[in-house]
């Protein structure tokens, strides 16, 4: 073969081998494209368009079965593709109860499932800390913090983290007004109420509101070095009807002053001018901010001009509005009496709209904006994100709170029991532990609670 036919023979495979190389990543990302898009081959060979479910556990490890199948190899924490419609799930352990439920999965869609918890069948119990006549317990954000606070001016700051408690004083004799002047026994003692305690997201500072029955003062309490602590009423000697922290280290504050809205800059010894005026409820997002003004819910950023009145609203309803981020869209809720409504907030587009049998007193976002919870003695509504949807059900007892961003626990009784932040996989505990104080989860492996005015722990995961 003449040099010239083998050139032009070479050049017919790299051209063919180009040409088929160019089919295949075409075909490739038509298949690619599908598959995201839903569609999977199933079980008879035909084509299905399917979704997938992601599924976590603590602890990790957990065996997972779908409708009834357990293969050897699924495991959290894992994803799986599924058809379209409902599955029951179940997680099994050795040594562990199991947790279940029934999803529902959309065709083309990601169901999240990040919070499924296991405890241990056979847990063992420690005593940890008494606590003398304490009146106050708080946890801070991330578990791993407990103050306790009496009627001294030394409360106690608790390591949950770790193998060994080591309660440190947080001095608070400078703290605040509500400290006896008296010359007798009861001199230098705290002779107020602590009405509130809200933490900061950096897990040093709290927010509290103390008082008595004819006045009060907000305080922020730097829990790891008290002397910077800073009574806010008496630094800028005005009386705020409500403050809220508005970053993570509680250097800055909102604040409502006869119905209008201030930013309080805590480290510069600053409050600004009226952010909005005349508001009955409010929410931020960052510098974004939501709120009622007579029978409107505005939208507006912190800063900048240009309110959005999102809605009218029922001036004589109870009404109150959130803003949260939900993965990578916000959101934001207006619940005005029993009515509850959502709103998407990159267009201000009503997305979901209905109504709960109750008008709820307390409301919660989620971690993560995962959900909205809402409460009245017990009776309980819940707008879960990732479905969309609202459920009520009702808790064992109104004397309850959040062993975790996810899940529930209420005393009855002396009865610990947990739920799910949906009311499902609802499990009787510990026994002799007491309502007046807070349960939580530390590390995902202790479980707390006071049992008379003794801190209990027991280990839940290995």
């Amino acid at each position: 073969m003449d040099p010239e036919q083998r050139i032009r023979r070479q050049g017919l495979k790299v051209i063919v081998s180009e040409i088929l190389m160019v089919i295949t990543v075409i075909i490739t990302v038509i298949i690619l494209a599908f598959l995201v898009s839903g569609y999977w081959l199933g079980s008879d060979f035909k084509v299905e368009r399917q979704g997938m479910l992601q599924i976590y556990s603590m602890p990790t490890g957990a065996n997972v079965a779908v409708d009834g199948d357990a293969p050897w190899f699924q495991r959290t924490n894992t994803s799986k593709v599924l058809s379209s419609g409902e599955h029951e799930v179940v997680l099994t352990k050795d040594g562990y109860d199991s947790w279940s439920k029934t999803v529902n999965i959309n065709e083309g869609l990601l169901y999240r499932l990040h919070y499924p918890r296991l405890f241990l069948l056979e847990r063992e119990k420690e005593t940890t800390y008494h606590a003398e006549a304490p009146v106050l317990v708080t946890v801070s954000p991330d578990y791993n913090l407990m103050l306790i606070t009496n009627n001294t001016t030394d409360w106690q700051l608790i390591g949950l983290n770790r193998d060994n408690i080591e309660p440190t004083a947080v001095d608070i004799s400078s703290l605040s007004t509500y400290i006896s002047k008296a010359d007798d026994a009861e001199k230098g003692l705290f002779t107020g109420k602590i009405l509130s305690a809200d933490w900061s997201s950096d897990n040093e500072h709290i927010l509290m509101k103390i008082g008595d029955n004819e006045s009060f003062e907000w305080v922020v309490l730097n829990v790891k070095n008290p002397k910077n602590s800073v009574n806010i009423t008496k630094e800028f000697a005005a009386v705020f009807d409500e403050v809220r922290i508005f970053d993570n280290s509680a250097s800055n504050l909102l604040a409502i002053r006869n119905n209008n809205l201030h930013k309080i800059d805590v480290a510069n010894r600053q409050v600004s001018a009226i952010l909005a005026e005349n508001i009955k409820s409010y929410d931020f997002y960052d510098s974004e901010l939501v709120f009622t003004h007579d029978g409107e819910i505005i939208y507006s950023e912190i800063g900048s001009d240009g309110p959005k009145t999102l809605d009218q609203t029922n001036p004589e309803a109870r009404t109150e509005v959130l803003i949260s981020r939900f993965y990578e869209d916000k959101y934001i809720t207006v619940i005005s009496g029993n009515k509850f409504t959502l709103y998407k907030r990159n267009n201000f587009e009503q997305v979901f709209s209905g109504e709960i049998s109750f008008v709820p007193n307390k409301i919660k976002v989620g971690h993560s904006g995962s959900f909205v919870f809402m409460e009245k003695e017990g009776q309980v509504a819940i707008f879960d994100m990732e479905i969309m949807g609202l459920k009520e059900w009702q808790l064992d007892s109104p004397e309850y709170g959040w062993l975790d961003s996810n899940m529930l626990y209420s005393v009855k009784n002396g009865q610990l029991i947990v739920y799910d932040f949906d009311g499902l996989n609802r499990r009787e505990l510990s026994n002799n532990v007491s309502a007046l104080f807070p349960v939580t989860i530390t590390d995902n492996k202790w479980l707390y609670y006071f049992s008379d005015n003794t801190l209990i722990r027991e280990v839940i995961a290995q």
